[in-house]
């Protein structure tokens, strides 16, 4: 453990007239908590809870200036609006009683509807189509654009009178403010064709309402080197901007739309190696964010010359995130992994992958119901076994351990994890071995035995009283004919460092729903120096299951790699150098030269064949009642442990 003395992170911080308790910013972010543009109740409790776990700064996102910057579902709060003053104020209060200092960001999407469509036509600085869009905007005119200026200084206006500390103007990730600063989409004639007319004149406008109070500017290195909004742009903006029209701080940050959220194969902060730059071109305080998960990487940020540094992710995964860091506890934050499944769903779930007390607006947690196979009658003491030691059964025996009772966990296998663990074998899949490792970690602070390379049989757990089965499941090999060698991805990803450099043509028959497996094969065979990667799907592409984020990301990886994707086929037979494809619309066959096929099979569960002695209470949960995802395997292992606890047989009924 890190003495928190040592730990540049844990030090206040002053910003303007504010004090910061420490370093440590959530940057803005959406909780699918409001209703109709207002903020709901269950809005405020969010953030309220991550105020509490000692961020020292909160900044709430998804804060739309204008109608024509919402999306049909108004889960945008509406700031413009002053009938939902009371909403946000509850917003406001719920951050500030936490103990954090309370900014609202204000965005205008401009040409970026989300992908959601809107009820208006998109704007811009010029008729520019984004490339995540099949239109053109509308250009705004010179009277337009001074409405826009008008929109954010009544919507911070309205922010600051519901008690808000200040506000952050997003001119980042594409949006309006970024689309007028960046040389590509600002091609006007008018005065707002300075990049920094825009921003510098709704900066002088926000400052009539706010007087002093905080106003940060937050900013996007965009990728590529002919953006138009890249860092050497950022370097030359900035000053100027802050030379026209004084800012409080700037919040620097990455990426445009489906890029601005890394997924996992990103195990670096993208700005880490820029901050020095930045940090001798901006005068004003200077905050960091994107990727940042861990304290190593937060203090070199710092000691690199940034003054805070901003996260969002790892305060959704673990609100305690900055209580814990700053009393040198690292290792007791449950880790964002970086999956971007729950909270990129763009759905009003508000849900978390490893985080099983995020749940839906209304629910306390996420919904999970263990399937109860026996139940124990009378009394319920006694202690647990817990049957697979993966995500769901290790989350059970924690959640169970904390109640004081009596846990042992069981599993066949040489090592902790599960699925998790394989999936951390193959490339660019790290951050899953950040949850087993937690988990791991979290059952030797607790005590909890855990007897690894053991298969327990009925008689050897008749002294516990209750079973919680966590057995998993196991990936079918998909009968193929034929010579050539076959392995299932579960086998591939244990075996793609020895097996790819003797059959470096590798062809990957996917199953069709384009998830992780038959992509994971695909990367790793390519990391392993696979000349030649064919990937094969009777479906209609590649990765269509993955979310936008991560399937964009995954796309910019494989730029350049030896890859070849067949669509709409099937595998009907292999020989000794290649399959034979079958195409599923006209049913014509071609021949694929390969030196070994990797099949995704069908995952069905996994459960020991025992009896339950005489009052024995059984449940089962995760991949071994039905294969899913980790987010149902985490949610299921804690309600279980709830359920053993609970106390009467009613409360598992």
């Amino acid at each position: 453990m890190t003495h928190p003395t040592d730990l540049a992170l844990a030090a206040p911080f002053t910003l303007g007239a504010l004090t910061l308790r420490n370093r440590l910013v959530a940057t803005a972010h959406a909780t699918a908590a409001v209703a109709d543009g207002a903020p709901t109740e269950v809005d405020a409790t969010y953030w309220r809870r991550l105020a509490q776990g000692g961020a020292a700064m909160v900044i709430t996102g998804g804060t739309a200036v204008a109608p024509e910057s919402t999306l049909p579902q108004r889960y945008l709060t509406e700031a413009w609006r002053p009938e939902i003053k009371d909403a946000v104020r509850r917003r406001a209060e719920a951050i500030t009683d936490g103990g954090a200092v309370a900014i609202a960001q204000l965005v205008h999407l401009g040409r970026e509807t989300l992908g959601a469509g809107t009820y208006y036509a998109p704007v811009s600085a010029a008729a520019v189509r984004s490339p995540r869009e099949a239109s053109a905007p509308h250009a705004l005119s010179t009277e337009e654009v001074r409405r826009v200026v008008d929109a954010f200084r009544i919507s911070a206006a309205n922010s600051v009178q519901a008690g808000f500390h200040g506000v952050e103007l997003h001119a980042g990730h594409g949006y309006l403010l970024a689309q007028f600063l960046s040389c590509v989409t600002n091609i006007r004639d008018d005065d707002y064709g300075d990049r920094i007319a825009l921003l510098a004149q709704v900066i002088d406008a926000i400052r009539t309402e706010v007087g002093e109070l905080p106003i940060g500017v937050r900013v996007s290195v965009e990728p590529g080197k002919d953006s138009g909004l890249g860092l050497d742009d950022l370097i030359e903006l900035l000053p100027r901007l802050n030379a026209a029209s004084p800012f409080t701080y700037a919040n620097v940050t990455t990426g445009v739309r489906n890029t601005y959220v890394p997924g996992m194969a990103t195990t670096r902060p993208p700005l880490l190696e820029s901050v020095a730059r930045l940090r001798a071109a901006v005068a004003v305080p200077l905050l960091v964010s994107q990727g940042f998960r861990g304290v190593a990487d937060i203090e070199r940020a710092l000691d690199a010359g940034a003054d805070l540094v901003g996260m969002a992710r790892p305060f959704i995964a673990d609100p305690d995130f900055a209580r814990k860091v700053s009393a040198g506890d690292e290792r007791a934050i449950r880790p964002c992994t970086g999956c971007n499944e729950g909270c990129r769903t763009f759905e009003p779930t508000g849900s978390c992958s490893v985080n099983p007390e995020l749940g839906p607006p209304g629910d306390t947690a996420r919904p999970a119901v263990p399937l109860l196979l026996r139940r124990r009658p009378g009394s319920r003491s006694g202690p647990v076994a817990v049957l697979g030691a993966g995500p769901a059964g290790m989350e059970c025996a924690m959640a169970l351990a904390r109640t004081g009772a009596t846990v042992v966990v069981f599993d066949s296998a040489r090592e902790v994890g599960g699925q998790a663990r394989l999936a951390a074998l193959a490339a660019h899949r790290p951050g899953w071995q950040k949850l087993v490792d937690f988990q791991r970690d979290q059952l030797s602070d607790l005590g909890v035995r855990v007897r690894l390379g053991t298969s327990p049989m009925s008689a050897e757990l008749v002294e516990y009283a209750h079973i919680v089965l966590a057995t998993g499941a196991e990936e079918t090999a998909v009968p193929v004919p034929g010579e050539l060698p076959t392995l299932t991805s579960t086998d591939f990803l244990q075996q793609y460092a020895d097996v790819v450099p003797r059959a470096p043509r590798v062809a990957v028959l996917d199953d069709g729903f384009g998830w992780w497996q038959g992509v994971s094969a695909v990367e790793s065979a390519l990391a392993a120096g696979a000349r030649e990667v064919t990937l094969i799907t009777p479906g209609n592409g590649f990765a269509t299951g993955l979310s936008p984020e991560n399937r964009t990301q995954l796309m910019n990886r494989l730029t350049g790699a030896p890859l070849r994707v067949v669509a709409m086929n099937g595998v009907m037979s292999t020989t000794a150098d290649g399959v034979r494809l079958r195409q599923v619309l006209d049913g014509a066959e071609t021949d694929l030269a390969a030196d070994v096929l990797v099949t995704v099979g069908e995952r069905r569960p996994r459960r020991p064949d025992f009896t339950p002695a005489d009052g024995q209470s059984v449940q089962a949960v995760g991949d071994c009642v039905v294969p899913r995802r980790i987010t149902h395997a985490v949610a299921e292992g804690r309600a279980a442990a709830e359920a053993v606890a609970a106390g009467p047989p009613s409360a598992m009924s």
